[in-house]
């Protein structure tokens, strides 16, 4: 299994052995970090952050320097040649010069695969529009295996904004490998897009859509939440209407499984409530701090440091 030199761009170049891979390797480096530490002694990740993110960029950047690394970069396209239209494929050509690895974060669908094509050194899609964001499928994988203890066999719940999450598209391809029933629970209007429920369908997966969390509460080992998003309602009522029924707190999850997950991409707003965070139900805040060794893994195999 050859990793190294590999641009990781969508859950779609990965087969399930490589998965797993990965998965394993994040274990290992959870499980003693001190013996990766200086891994990436004498390299450089450059960030390119052409879209706000917080936790996908910081976990990035302490993943680098916790194996030993540099990092450089930016979080602020305005101040860089881009703002002056400079091509992002010109971009690349500077960037891949100045570092060993890139990460790269762009509001625009398939950027991030442009940039693979075009860079002679490792890219990672840190998010690209609406479409993939892998190493946030490699953390969430991670986070479900650590809690349920398997990734097989799981009933997973999909709840929110379904149309719009590159998250969840990104974790329902990923999890169709694991013998997984999945429930897609959203607003019409935010529902699954068309394209990835053939894809799903093509391959086998069960999948059933649903307007009502109560419907399958009582089915479901693992809940993904996302946010329902204000900005693709055009108007206020409506969309107060909505969240309604997509609000959880503790009464919200009556008739759960006991050994319920909930996972969140975060940031959260108000989907989920404060009393849910003490509860044996949430993993979210485990899931964003999943994301170091995950990444570490991630850096360390396509940069060779590891097999």
């Amino acid at each position: 299994m050859e990793f190294k030199g590999k641009s990781i761009i969508s859950m779609r170049d990965f087969d399930k052995d490589e998965i797993m891979h990965i998965l394993e390797s994040a274990e290992k480096i959870d499980s003693n970090r001190e013996d990766y530490a200086h891994h990436m002694d004498g390299k450089i990740l450059a960030a390119l952050f052409f879209e706000p993110s917080t936790r996908t960029r910081l976990s990035f950047e302490s993943a680098m320097l916790r194996l030993g690394g540099k990092v450089i970069g930016f979080a602020d396209p305005g101040g860089t040649s881009v703002k002056k239209g400079e091509s992002l494929a010109d971009a690349i050509r500077m960037v891949e010069a100045y570092s060993d690895i890139i990460v790269m974060r762009s509001k625009i669908e398939g950027a991030a695969r442009l940039a693979g094509n075009i860079s002679s050194i490792p890219v990672i899609n840190g998010g690209d529009g609406a479409n993939q964001h892998p190493t946030q499928t490699f953390l969430d994988l991670y986070t479900i295996k650590k809690s349920k203890e398997s990734l097989s066999g799981n009933k997973v719940g999909f709840m929110g904004d379904l149309k719009y999450g590159r998250t969840v598209h990104s974790l329902a391809y990923a999890l169709s490998y694991f013998d997984t029933k999945m429930y897609f629970i959203s607003p019409k209007d935010l529902s699954m897009p068309d394209d990835h429920l053939e894809e799903l369908d093509e391959i086998g997966v069960d999948f059933e859509e649903v307007e009502s969390f109560d419907d399958v509460k009582s089915e479901i080992d693992v809940l993904y939440v996302t946010r329902i998003q204000r900005e693709r309602f055009g108007d206020e009522l409506d969309f107060e209407k909505v969240k309604e029924g997509y609000t959880i707190d503790m009464e919200f999850l009556d008739g759960c499984k006991d050994d319920l997950k909930i996972l969140h991409p975060l940031p959260r707003v108000d989907e989920l409530a404060r009393d849910v965070d003490e509860s044996p139900y949430a993993v979210y805040f485990q899931q964003a701090a999943n994301g170091i060794p995950t990444r570490m893994a991630l850096i360390s195999l396509t940069m060779g440091a590891i097999e």
